[in-house]
């Protein structure tokens, strides 16, 4: 089987906190949105993040967790100084900054917000960190 992961689901509390959150306060453009059940954001190539309403998660996929996952995502950006920028505009859209930007051993800068449901994001700046053409990373040089 190869590797690859093509939608990651976040089930959510409440989907209009989760829409003013990511799509209006984030400016993360909705793909598909389908009121009261789930929204779709295109976030790679090829890869969603889906934002499904908690309930309906639980009716199809049964009972999930229920503190925060032990799970951090990340958004990587491509200069120190968007760290702080994002990490700002997702407070400004009402995320709760859990980690101020800080350098870290591994010679980049990063941070941490949690959005209304708790899930963990990551916003770092790491110079070892890149993509080529056909989509591969490398993480030298951090």
């Amino acid at each position: 089987m190869q590797p690859r992961i093509d939608l990651i689901t976040l089930g959510v509390h409440d989907l209009n906190a989760t829409r003013r959150f990511y799509v209006d306060g984030l400016g993360w453009p909705a793909l598909l949105d389908f009121p009261d059940e789930v929204i779709f954001v295109q976030i790679g190539h090829g890869l969603l993040l889906s934002l499904w309403d908690l309930q309906h998660m639980i009716a199809e996929a049964g009972q999930v967790g229920t503190g925060p996952a032990p799970i951090t995502l990340a958004h990587i950006v491509p200069t120190e100084a968007e760290v702080t920028e994002v990490l700002d505009r997702a407070v400004a859209a009402g995320a709760t900054l859990l980690a101020p930007a800080t350098r870290r051993e591994w010679g980049g800068l990063s941070g941490y917000f949690a959005d209304p449901d708790g899930y963990r994001w990551e916003v770092a700046h790491n110079p070892g960190f890149q993509v080529d053409a056909a989509g591969r990373v490398s993480m030298g040089g951090a």
